[in-house]
């Protein structure tokens, strides 16, 4: 079974659709929108069973340029 994971993303002033490009062409997303507030991108992924969360995000999510900070919500069950 895959874990569900919300990822907020503060991107570097100007370089929002740069990065949600960039994370397009990886695509290890479900959904991925724009938000206002304090994060600029918000993304839905599915990280594989078995696998590390925090490895899995950051090995596919380094080095995006423009990537400032992310906020990474877990879900535990749908109701």
């Amino acid at each position: 079974m895959t874990t569900c994971v919300f990822v907020q993303i503060r991107c570097t002033p100007g370089t929002t659709y740069a990065v949600a490009e960039e994370i397009a062409l990886r695509e290890i997303h479900s959904e991925l929108y724009s938000t206002s507030g304090e994060y600029d991108l918000l993304v839905k992924l599915y990280v594989p069973e078995g696998q590390d969360v925090g490895h899995f995000i950051n090995e596919h999510m380094t080095g995006i340029k423009g990537l400032e900070r992310t906020l990474t919500t877990l879900t535990f069950k749908a109701f």
